[in-house]
């Protein structure tokens, strides 16, 4: 026997003082009596499961047989009330037929706007009354389904102010306004949202291609890299392989010629040595001799004896003292030094190799000036950097050419005879400003921050060597300068410059801005620092650095773009 049978579906514990109503279920005698003493006011009685209504109210007796049952349940310990899963929690859609403690609901019905437990909600199922009711999932949000004017269910949709109303409303405020069925307008939204899914699931597929190509490029890179440095530790252990076998060579050459050289001396200091011996032997004859009284006998032995033997080494030896092999060591580090140069020459070239391997692609060049402005940076002067001769605004974005000096502190960052001054900031990335100039000339250059401060020396001019570019204006005249190179450059005057750079794409561009926004100069090359916004002015000149309210305000409705 299943213990569930037999409990009371409004207390849900098992039965107590059974009763069976005229509809045939079974209830706890106190809670069906306090379920219809609620209902007094309507004059109608109804059965909470299958909503069926009894009049006069039913007279009540205690169903013995169902009572004994209950009871013989009881003695075998069996429980009648559901496990606590099966109750509603806080985060829960509670049941609103249950009593006391409420089960979980699993149905909301649209029509009676009431969820229900799984036993609450079989007269749904078993009833043909509520065979048109629309059932959902259980929701919280039933009383959103309801207008709050009328109180009554919303089943017209006003596409006019786009929202739900009932039909009270279509009679009322919403009497002129386009309106559908609720069901018209879902089935027209889930058009549009069968179309937005696909849109979206073509989406996925396309990135989910990309992260498939973008992880391929990453095993490539991964794989690629691997090779390299297994190929780089191969060449270098040969360089190095080789480096000690010219080691190896040069010591041998060295002890080999230590050996011959010291063979060659000790040879000789044999010879003197055994010369020396025989010539203090004759010294000691010649001694003894020149004690001899007897003048015949000396004069018999001397010639024997004065007779002297060649000697067997030149009588100066010309040995030149700590320059035995110090040639070697000057030969060999001439050599080092050699290689070090080539190492530290080729260093760039290949730290430039390593930095240039680019995957990803940069950035698309902008086509029009809303593009640019896009990536619109706000540049402000470095004071320290500025010549004597120049003034600066207060808002260091601004720079005037005067005849006198306006200051007079030392600065190593100062520029101290072209009248010139680098920004604050560091430009890397995309980004883009414009200047606005007026007087004699300007120059709009970018340069690397390690370009020459002091003197008159070309390696300070902006666009007079390779660690900076320069695009000079006067009123009628444009010129580009890169290393002391002057390329001629034709465009429309205007007293705005406007600069485009894409540092990872080594891509600078220089353009005249007015009614219209026309390329004037663009370079190609590989940039390997960061680089500085600069100006260099002629006498009694003004430019700006112009923010990027500024230049939204200067656009026109016929800006082009003529590249």
């Amino acid at each position: 026997m299943d213990s569930e049978k037999f409990s009371c579906s409004i207390c849900l514990d098992l039965l107590k003082d059974p009763v069976t109503i005229p509809c045939g279920h079974k209830y706890c005698m106190n809670c069906i009596k306090t379920h219809w003493d609620e209902e007094d006011q309507k004059g109608s009685y109804s059965c909470p499961q299958c909503r069926k209504t009894f009049i006069p109210r039913p007279v009540l007796e205690k169903n013995i047989m169902l009572a004994e049952i209950v009871e013989e349940l009881k003695k075998t310990g069996l429980q009648a009330a559901p496990a606590d899963h099966c109750y509603a929690g806080p985060e829960d859609v509670a049941c609103d037929v249950c009593t006391g403690r409420k089960l979980k609901a699993i149905k909301s019905c649209l029509v009676c706007l009431v969820s229900y437990c799984e036993k609450h909600l079989q007269p749904h199922y078993e009833s043909s009354t509520f065979k048109k009711h629309k059932l959902v999932e259980a929701s919280t949000k039933l009383q959103q389904l309801i207008c709050a004017r009328h109180d009554e269910v919303m089943k017209i949709f006003c596409r006019t102010d786009q929202q739900s109303i009932c039909y009270l409303c279509l009679m009322d405020e919403h009497k002129c306004h386009e309106t559908v069925p609720v069901a018209a307008e879902r089935a027209e939204k889930q058009k549009e949202l069968e179309v937005s899914r696909k849109q979206i699931q073509q989406r996925i597929q396309d990135g989910e291609k990309d992260v498939k190509l973008l992880q391929q490029e990453v095993e490539a890179i991964n794989g690629s890299a691997d090779k390299a440095v297994e190929d780089n530790e191969k060449i270098f252990t040969e360089l190095i392989r080789l480096i000690q076998k010219r080691s190896s060579d040069v010591k041998q050459q060295i002890r080999s010629q230590q050996e011959t050289e010291v063979s060659r001396v000790k040879e000789l200091q044999e010879k003197l040595e055994q010369e020396i011996t025989e010539l203090k032997r004759k010294d000691g004859e010649l001694e003894q001799l020149s004690h001899t009284e007897d003048h015949n006998q000396f004069l018999h032995n001397y010639p024997s004896l004065s007779a002297l033997s060649e000697s067997t080494h030149s009588s100066s030896i010309n040995i030149r003292p700590l320059r035995y092999f110090e040639d070697v060591t000057a030969a060999v580090s001439e050599t080092r030094d050699k290689l070090q140069d080539i190492l530290t020459e080729k260093w760039t070239n290949i730290s430039l190799a390593v930095t240039d391997v680019d995957v990803l692609l940069s950035e698309p060049e902008p086509k029009s000036r809303d593009d640019f402005l896009k990536y619109s940076t706000e540049i402000t002067l470095d004071p320290n950097t500025a010549h004597p001769c120049l003034s600066l605004s207060q808002g260091k974005r601004k720079v005037t050419a005067m005849n006198q000096q306006q200051f007079s502190s030392s600065h190593p960052d100062r520029f101290t005879h072209w009248l010139q001054v680098l920004s604050r900031q560091s430009l890397t990335g995309c980004c883009y400003w414009e200047v606005e100039w007026r007087g004699r000339g300007v120059c709009v250059a970018v340069a690397y921050k390690n370009i020459s401060r002091a003197g008159y020396s070309d390696e300070c001019g902006f666009g007079w060597n390779n660690k900076s570019w320069s695009l000079c204006c006067k009123t009628n005249i444009y010129t580009f300068w890169y290393n002391k190179v002057q390329s001629p450059v034709s465009g429309p005057p205007s007293s705005r410059i406007g600069v485009y750079l894409d540092h990872r794409a080594g891509i600078l561009s220089f353009y005249s801005v007015s009614e219209t926004m026309t390329l004037l100069h663009r370079v190609q090359t590989t940039f390997t620092q960061p680089l500085y916004a600069g100006l260099l002015l002629g006498l009694e000149t003004t430019a700006e650095f112009i923010k990027e309210r500024n230049c939204c305000s200067f656009r026109s409705s016929s800006m082009k773009m003529f590249i």
